[in-house]
Parts: structure tokens; sequence; C-alpha cells
């Protein structure tokens, strides 16, 4: 009995200890949620006017006189941009992600020498390596707060493997935030940046569809120097806003979920230590009825 008693005291301590871990994470995600929501805030107002900029451009058709820089002469090749996270304890975050890309590749291009991987995060790097799928550029290391100048690297990269035709179109796949219960997966298309994949845009997760379309229609513009030369300045900027609004919502979703999962870890470990508690008086109760029955029935011997 004794034995079972200290185990049971040691259980305690040990659920009492992990239990002051993952409330003091839940706290850490939840500053670091708070911070990248400030941040979000401020990148919805800018997002929203560069937005309604490439709007008013596509049905004004001035899109579609583009001219791809790589002429496309074999069949259609996706690319997949997929942003998970670099570490664990985020819940379902990156389950969430991975299954959800995998679904949408086996409905778009369910053959596999049709489709390239890009992967933002080690998680999914990680994964699809170790399922042998062609992982053409990985970026691990994105910050808590993710910064303008980091995605510019991202988006140069990705952009510059369009240009050289590794891929014919390119999608984002990520967990998009709603609030502080939920995340839905979303995948947006990015390139080839045309008329349809700008709409598609303005119904996705960061779209804001009726915000922008209301700034299109009282908008109007007088392009100088040339129509080629404003769409040579204004898309890059949009496709950097596309990819970094894509990782500041993802790293959202990904702090909101680990928030909730080291604040269900804590309440789990509240319920163990009541029940290890409530076990451990249990036995402790035994164990005294049964010394004060020993030291009756000695007593009683030597009465008689």
């Amino acid at each position: 009995m004794a034995a079972s008693m200290n185990e049971i005291k040691h259980r305690i301590a040990s659920t009492k200890s992990t239990r002051q871990i993952t409330d003091a994470m839940q706290m850490v995600q939840t500053v670091k949620l708070n911070q990248i929501q400030g941040q979000t805030k401020t990148y919805n107002e800018y997002v929203a006017k560069i937005k309604a900029v490439v709007m008013h451009l596509a049905e004004t058709h001035m899109l579609d006189k583009q001219k791809p820089k790589q002429p496309q002469t074999g069949p259609t090749k996706t690319g997949y941009l997929v942003i998970t996270s670099d570490r664990g304890m985020v819940g379902s975050y990156n389950s969430n992600v991975l299954r959800g890309t995998n679904n949408f590749i086996k409905s778009h291009t369910p053959n596999k020498d049709n489709y390239v991987l890009m992967a933002v995060g080690s998680t999914g790097a990680d994964f699809y390596k170790k399922n042998n799928e062609n992982v053409v550029y990985e970026y691990r290391g994105v910050s808590d707060i993710p910064t303008f100048t980091e995605v510019k690297e991202i988006v140069k990269t990705v952009t510059q493997m369009y240009d050289d035709g590794v891929y014919t179109e390119l999608y984002v796949c990520y967990e998009h935030f709603v609030n502080r219960v939920r995340a839905d997966f979303v995948t947006e298309r990015l390139l080839p940046m045309d008329r349809e994949s700008v709409e598609e845009s303005m119904q996705g997760a960061n779209g804001a569809g009726s915000n922008v379309r209301a700034q299109v229609l009282s908008a109007e513009y007088e392009v100088e120097p040339t129509e080629s030369e404003v769409l040579q300045s204004i898309l890059p900027q949009y496709a950097e806003s596309l990819v970094y609004g894509a990782i500041l919502d993802a790293k959202t979703s990904e702090h909101s979920s680990s928030s909730m999962a080291m604040k269900s870890a804590t309440e789990n470990a509240d319920d163990l230590i009541s029940r290890l508690q409530l076990t451990y008086n249990r036995a402790r109760q035994a164990a005294i009825t049964t010394e004060i029955t020993e030291i009756t029935g000695g007593q009683e011997a030597l009465n008689h």
C-alpha cells in the first residue's frame, strides 16, 4: 500500500509540473496571437487597397494583355505552396493542412508527374520528402510574427520557378484563421495572374470581397506611362501581398491552435490531478483504517 501511495504522489507531482509548462506555453501563444492579430489588421488595410487596384485592372481587361514570360509548350504542371509549422504542439493544425492539401491534389492533379511541391515550414517539408514527393523548394524557420522582408525571398523564388517553367500554375494551401476556436483549410490560385485568379482571390480567405469591390466601383485610372509598365510595377506587389497574407493568416491559425491545444492539455492535467488526489486520499484513508483496526485488534488480544 505504501509503495502504491508513493507512486500516486509521484504521478501527482509529475502532472503538476506538466501543467505548469502547458499553462505557461498557453500564455506565450496567446501573447503571440494578440501580436500577430495586430499586425494582420495593418496588413488588411494595405492589401484591400492593392487588391482594389488589381481588381480594377482585371475588370478593364488589362490583365488579359499580359504575355507569359515562358510560353506553355507542354502539359499543365501545378505547383503547390504548402504552409505548415516548424514545430509540434499545435493541435490538429498541421494534420488539417496536410490532409486538405492531399485531398485537393488528388482531385486536381491525381497524376504524380503533373505537380511539384514547395513547403514553407519543417512539418510539411519533412512529411512530403518522407513520402517521396517532388519537393522542389522548402523554407524553414518562419518567424512567429513574420515580416514582409522574409516573404519577399519566398515570393522571388517561387515566381522565378514559374518564369523558368518549373510549373505552369501555382496554388497556395494553408489554414485560414476564422476565430480563436475555428480555422478553415483553403487553397488560392496565385499564378498565372489573370482575371480568373484575381477574382478567385477576391472571394478567398483574405479577399474582403465586398469591401474591395466597393473601392473598385469608385476607382478610375489614367494609365501613365504605359499599361505594361503599370502591370510590371503593381503585379509583383500583389503577388507579395497574397503570399505574405497567406503566411500571416497561417501563422495566426497556428498560434491559435497551439494556444487551444495547451489550454486543453492544462485542463486535462487538472482533471488528472483531481482524480489522482481522490485516489490518493482513498488509499490513505484505507491505510489509516487498516492501522486502527490492527491496533484495536492487538489491544483486545492483550486484554484477553
